[in-house]
């Protein structure tokens, strides 16, 4: 009788030990109301690190075509473009390149980045990435990234 009055009393404790459907739905709905606040933060930010990326490939860009520039005693022109970081143009004898340690990346958006030279303003070039929408202008994710 008594191991009877035991295991009743089992049961009980361990059904209040449990969380009632009300409780659980509490919770979800205040991780919901985190979530939709953080949420525009992180995502905000994303954009913002996308462009760090392709300033900090133009800015490698900029130092291997200065190095380059040592080299051969000009900037490459527009027909010959980055790639001529990674591979010799034609007729250029003192060319010791490749001047990038890994294959011309494509920008943060998976497009190529586009190079002038001579560049606008008095620059010796230009180096720009459009943004996530690939056309000149825009704003937030879309702003253009440029070496000046």
């Amino acid at each position: 009788m008594r191991n009877i009055g035991l295991l009743k009393l089992g049961r009980q404790r361990s059904a209040s030990l449990g969380f009632t459907l009300l409780e659980l739905l509490v919770v979800v709905a205040i991780i919901g109301l985190l979530a939709s606040y953080v949420g525009p933060k992180y995502f905000s930010q994303i954009g913002k690190s996308e462009h760090g990326v392709a300033k900090a490939q133009i800015e490698s860009f900029g130092k291997a075509l200065d190095q380059m520039r040592l080299d051969i005693g000009r900037y490459p022109t527009t027909a010959e473009g980055l790639n001529a970081l990674m591979e010799r143009p034609a007729g250029l004898a003192k060319w010791s390149g490749p001047y990038l340690a890994k294959a011309l990346p494509l920008d943060p958006w998976g497009k190529a980045y586009m190079y002038k030279s001579p560049g606008t303003n008095g620059r010796e070039y230009d180096i720009i990435s459009y943004g996530s929408d690939g056309q000149p202008g825009g704003t937030d994710s879309a702003a253009d990234v440029t070496n000046n």
